[in-house]
């Protein structure tokens, strides 16, 4: 048997398993999963699990089911479940079929009645609160439910009224019958099925019962005939539960075997659908795909291709350990692919007005698309001798080793000339209305005329006859700090986490397609939209701070 060399150590026990010829009895096919609950919009820390599972179904030629365990009907609904399918197809991942745990209500019910035929199962009067407080601590062991031998048949009896809809919420759940003193709290009699009159976004009024998730996701995969489980590590103590739950449903071998692994954790990111819905809630950003939001479609609007993100999962690497990933790094893998890949134009964010005084006419200079590939082509820029530049590229007093303009000093304009600054007129406040500069033709880029004439610096510019108006969004992070484990969410949020400026942008940025990522020379990698006007928001700086 010829297998694909093991990257990491699930594919390490994957191979194991299969020389050891353990799925021999189903001719050596895997079947995996990725099942989200559809209760949210999915954020980055999804997208690790999703490579990792799509990651096996492509190493191993196996399928992979989509599946949304949508076992907690008064969080669910279909706009989470097609943003979760708008989000795998985004990433470029196929799965062979989309299921739902709603699709095996009827199945989960017969084995939860095979639990308590098996007498694995009881229904309890406790409430949720007398459960809890009856579980016993780490050193303590819990307490037997003084309902806990009840005969079969009036388990059975009281299950079937529980579906009927006789009992109101919380007057009764079934239980699984394990053990009160273990020393895994999960397996002290965990709830099975509980009452719940609330209708299901698949199944309508059908059930006023639902099982629970621990109950409902191993006996799904069990279902489905899932040959791996792979799961972030906070359910490793719930491995025993899951397998106990497979193993009294009464499948035939090979069960599924759940592995874990280290879930994803950036630094200055929120990585919680409960408190991302928050933030959506509360109306703190503008809804899911907010671009400062770290889901999946707010990564998207933001302009973040996905293969950066995929690449960032693999650099991350697959881990058994628990451990934190600075921001910087996905930053950086953003920036590596948008500068191989993104076009390069000119804007100018706070612009003040430059005029070459010696200059007269019109012409088009030719501009680099993307100088870091060799077929990265040529386009024109129109040029008239009256442009926009930065403000922050001018300075009254400037500070020593200045290598921008200055009264006095020379600049280049971006694949265009050097000027001179000869004088410049003020407002009435003092501040720089109008820069008046003289040009040296003689260094026009790409010229191929060798000039005596030198500038330290360059700098981006915009045709003040040509350019357009532009709205320039800025993001930062939505949390202030780093790591503040004792302060609540709210306490870190960032409330000028998007800055709004207006500017200058060259017309080319105008007239191309929708969503296109560009270099804005000098200034950091953007994306167009068109939102009354031409707005562009920014993906990420151009400054690198990760140390690779």
């Amino acid at each position: 048997m010829k297998l694909p060399e093991a990257t990491n150590f699930i594919e390490q026990i994957i191979n194991e398993e299969l020389l050891a010829g353990k799925f021999e009895s189903r001719n050596n096919e895997l079947l995996v999963r990725f099942p989200p609950e559809p209760n949210g919009y999915l954020h980055i820390g999804h997208i690790k699990a999703m490579c990792i599972n799509f990651g096996v179904k492509e190493r191993y030629g196996c399928e992979l089911n989509l599946r949304m365990d949508d076992t907690n009907p008064a969080k669910e609904d279909y706009e989470y479940v097609n943003s979760i399918c708008e989000a795998v197809k985004w990433l470029g991942f196929e799965y062979d079929r989309l299921v739902f745990a709603s699709d095996y209500y009827d199945r989960l019910y017969e084995i939860a009645e095979k639990y308590i035929l098996d007498g694995n199962a009881y229904v309890c009067d406790l409430s949720a609160e007398e459960i809890t407080a009856t579980r016993g601590t780490l050193t303590e062991p819990g307490t037997l439910s003084p309902y806990r031998n009840r005969s079969i048949e009036e388990n059975l009896k009281l299950f079937r009224e529980m579906k009927a809809g006789v009992y109101p919420d919380g007057a009764k759940v079934l239980r699984a019958k394990i053990d009160m003193a273990s020393p895994n709290l999960n397996m002290r009699d965990p709830v099975v099925y509980r009452i719940a009159h609330v209708p299901h976004y698949r199944t309508g009024d059908k059930w006023c019962i639902y099982p629970m998730y621990d109950f409902a996701h191993p006996v799904s995969d069990a279902i489905e005939g899932i040959t791996h489980s792979l799961c972030s590590l906070e359910f490793e103590n719930h491995r025993p539960l899951y397998n106990w739950f497979v193993e009294k449903a009464g499948f035939p071998a090979p069960l599924p075997r759940q592995i874990e692994f280290a879930r994803l954790n950036i630094t200055n990111t929120l990585m919680s659908k409960r408190y991302l819905k928050k933030l959506v809630d509360e109306k703190v950003v503008s809804g899911w795909d907010d671009p400062r939001m770290p889901t999946i479609m707010g990564l998207k609007n933001r302009g973040v291709p996905p293969e950066a993100l995929k690449k960032f999962c693999a650099d991350v690497g697959v881990a058994k350990a628990y451990s934190v990933v600075n921001s910087a790094q996905l930053d950086s893998c953003i920036r590596d692919n948008l500068n191989a890949n993104a076009e390069r134009a000119m804007a100018v964010i706070n612009p003040v007005k430059l005029t070459l005084t010696n200059y007269s006419g019109e012409e088009e200079l030719p501009f680099e698309i993307n100088p870091t590939r060799e077929d990265g082509g040529i386009r024109q820029v129109k040029f008239t001798g009256s442009v926009y530049i930065d403000r922050n590229d001018f300075s009254l007093n400037p500070p020593p080793k200045y290598k921008r303009l200055q009264k006095g000093g020379n600049v280049r304009l971006k694949g265009a000339y050097i000027v001179h600054c000869d004088d410049v007129k003020l407002d009435k406040n003092g501040e720089v209305e109008e820069i008046l500069c003289t040009y040296y033709p003689e260094t026009k880029s790409g010229s191929g005329v060798t000039s005596d004439i030198k500038a330290k610096g360059v700098v981006q510019w915009v045709d003040c006859k040509y350019g357009v108006d532009a709205e320039f969004r800025h993001y930062e992070s939505l949390l202030k700090d780093e790591e503040y484990p004792d302060q609540d969410y709210a306490e870190r949020l960032n409330y000028d986490s998007e800055k709004i400026f207006h500017g200058k942008a060259e017309p080319y940025l105008a007239e191309c397609e929708e969503n296109k990522a560009f270099q804005l020379i000098r200034e950091g990698y953007y994306k167009k939209s068109a939102q009354n006007g031409l707005v562009l928001s920014e993906i990420v700086s151009l400054k690198d701070n990760f140390n690779k």
